[in-house]
């Protein structure tokens, strides 16, 4: 489908409002078990950088922000982070509800059991093929690893709480 087609599509507006000028989307949020699992899995598994943290002891959970960004440019003072923060696309924050960690049976609904919803978030990598044996080398669980199925161009990862991360490349395999 071109993308004249794809703007004529029945029920899609060929132009965004006006007024929805400047819109980013933001950052998506993912409840997480065990907060020093899942920081370490989106940090030095898939390369994320922890840009803002925030505490509500009185409510008794974190809100942990993280992207894929450069370094360099996230700010050091934390007005200025805060506001760059919300106005960068691709944002990903993990809440934390504290002490779920510390109970063996407790678990976040993934959305993909039994009744579906929520499917999964999306990393793009320079090299699909040389992530997945890096994943492979870490013991990182796959929900589908490359050579499986038909769509032999992507994978998915499981996180720690067993959401799942598709892995592409924009490039053609």
């Amino acid at each position: 489908m071109s993308l004249h087609e794809l703007n004529t599509f029945p029920g899609v507006t060929a132009e965004p409002d006006a007024a929805t000028q400047g819109f980013v989307f933001n950052h998506t949020m993912l409840r997480v078990k065990d907060i020093t699992a899942s920081l370490d899995f989106y940090t030095r598994v898939l390369g994320f950088h922890l840009v803002d943290k925030r505490d509500f002891p009185e409510a008794e959970f974190s809100l942990y922000f993280l992207a894929l960004v450069d370094k360099a440019h996230i700010p050091q003072d934390d007005a200025a982070r805060h506001q760059w923060m919300k106005s960068i696309p691709g944002v990903l924050e993990l809440t934390h509800n504290h002490g779920t960690e510390n109970d063996a049976g407790f678990s976040y609904y993934n959305g993909n059991t039994d009744s579906r919803g929520f499917g999964h978030i999306c990393v793009s990598v320079p090299d699909v093929v040389a992530a997945c044996a890096r994943f492979e080398q870490l013991n990182v669980p796959f929900q589908k690893r490359l050579q499986d199925g038909r769509m032999n161009h992507l994978a998915f990862v499981k996180d720690p709480d067993g959401y799942w991360v598709e892995i592409i490349q924009p490039t053609p395999l």
